[in-house]
């Protein structure tokens, strides 16, 4: 495994763009247009865009305009899951640009499946050696940062993910200076001269809004807080069923947070004094992410706020990091599990839908991390009624955290420990908290699988 270095992201200065930049205080930055600045990618070439809302929308778009002039061809687009337009994935653009990201989202979840754009199944914790140890090359680094203070300091923002490996190894790094990308601290600030070409553009940030929680979301959030203690260290994943754990920990004291990203529903727990740190081994007091997923709330809130460290992934989702937080305690989510402990979490049979992200990353550290807990929570059953828990997975599903990873599995109907436990036992207890319309067929599927001493297992 890579081991992460703390001044791993001090490299030496890019040789400036044209020389348009002069370091001192009484020249501002020369900026090109986009159309300009995406000149320097070439056919062939392997581009990296920073992610999430933070996506530089603009470099984008003249990328295509180059490729619908047939400027170029075989370009490798390379990025975490983002939100907005990602044109490039899409069927017009087969020979010209080919998307292999490190994570599949709803904008190219389409073409992903219809085989226009492909996915490299990774760890996201290891995105970052992908590129630092030469598995996977990169020409171009297209970032969004914020606006340079006086000592020549801009801020990737809500994007630190694998950029900072990105732009260590590109020849060129793009930038798009946004004043709406916030000042955020950590590893997110770089000095500009490490960037090559500059582009201005202030349109807003992409927001994320997430859907309250359901009652079924409420009631997993309510099982998931009865197993988090005082001064534990959250890591929570996507979606509106951290939102709802989130709510449920009002009355819960000293918490802190190293996870890889974290949306608007943690901000009342903060004000609240809820989420404090005190009690982190590393990092002690600070909130730790590598990106954001969520409203100008929460980026208005990182913003100039010393108590948020925007970090590189590969210290982020370092499960021997994230092994050394007392307490630390993980919460991810899943689209189905079998009676084992299997969990699928990033596709649908052979059809990919998401990908891995850092489940693994903080299941791992969290179950390695003095008394810690690693939770897979999900409701029982799909909106459409379909169990989530089945007795085999759907054939072609990926396993994401495997039988021997998973720990604590939660539903609405409660939580359950497989740790440590047979397999005929783990059916008995899976079954127990799945929906009641289908526990008898789990049960009988399980009394098959096992053999009549199935039914004797306590």
């Amino acid at each position: 495994m890579y081991q992460y270095k703390r001044n791993v992201y001090f490299c030496a200065p890019l040789q400036l763009y044209n020389n348009a930049i002069k370091m001192n205080k009484n020249t501002s930055i020369k900026f090109v247009s986009a159309a300009e600045a995406v000149k320097v990618i070439k056919s062939g070439d392997h581009v990296h865009l920073s992610a999430i809302g933070n996506a530089p929308q603009v470099l984008i778009k003249a990328m295509c305009d180059r490729g619908r002039n047939g400027e170029l061809k075989n370009v490798h687009i390379h990025h975490f899951h983002t939100e907005g337009d990602a044109p490039y994935s899409a069927p017009e653009f087969e020979g010209v640009f080919q998307h292999d990201a490190f994570f599949v989202g709803a904008n190219t979840r389409k073409n992903v499946q219809s085989g226009y754009a492909d996915y490299i199944p990774v760890f996201l914790g290891e995105a970052a050696r992908l590129y630092r140890e030469g598995y996977l090359p990169c020409n171009v680094a297209m970032i969004q940062v914020c606006p340079p203070d006086e000592h020549g300091f801009v801020s990737l923002g809500t994007s630190v993910d694998a950029c900072l490996a990105a732009m260590e190894v590109a020849d060129y790094v793009i930038a798009v200076v946004n004043k709406n990308a916030p000042r955020a601290f950590g590893h997110a600030m770089i000095h500009m001269s490490r960037i090559n070409i500059f582009v201005e553009d202030d349109s807003p940030l992409i927001e994320k809004f997430y859907e309250e929680p359901s009652e079924t979301d409420l009631a997993i959030g309510r099982h998931c807080a009865e197993l988090i203690d005082d001064g534990a260290c959250l890591q929570l994943g996507i979606g509106s069923l951290p939102n709802a754990t989130l709510a449920c920990l009002s009355n819960h004291k000293n918490l802190g947070l190293h996870t890889e990203m974290f949306a608007d529903g943690v901000l009342n727990l903060v004000e609240k004094g809820v989420i404090n740190g005190a009690n982190k081994a590393l990092d002690r007091g600070k909130i730790v992410s590598t990106f954001l997923l969520g409203t100008n709330k929460v980026y208005n809130f990182v913003n100039n706020n010393p108590q948020v460290l925007m970090q590189d992934v590969a210290y982020t989702n370092d499960p021997f990091i994230i092994a050394q937080q007392p307490k630390m305690t993980a919460i991810n989510s899943a689209i189905e599990i079998d009676l084992t402990g299997q969990v699928c979490a990033d596709s649908i049979g052979t059809k990919q839908f998401s990908g891995a992200g850092g489940q693994i990353d903080f299941i791992y550290g969290a179950s390695r991390a003095k008394e810690g807990k690693a939770i897979i929570a999900m409701p029982s059953i799909t909106k459409k009624g379909v169990s989530k828990i089945v007795p085999t997975l759907t054939p072609g599903a990926s396993v994401v955290t495997t039988r021997f990873h998973i720990h604590w599995f939660v539903t609405e109907y409660g939580a359950v420990n497989l740790y440590g436990r047979t397999m005929q036992e783990r059916a008995k207890l899976i079954t127990s908290i799945a929906h009641p319309s289908v526990r008898e067929d789990l049960d009988r599927a399980a009394f098959e699988r096992f053999g009549p001493h199935y039914h004797y297992i306590g």
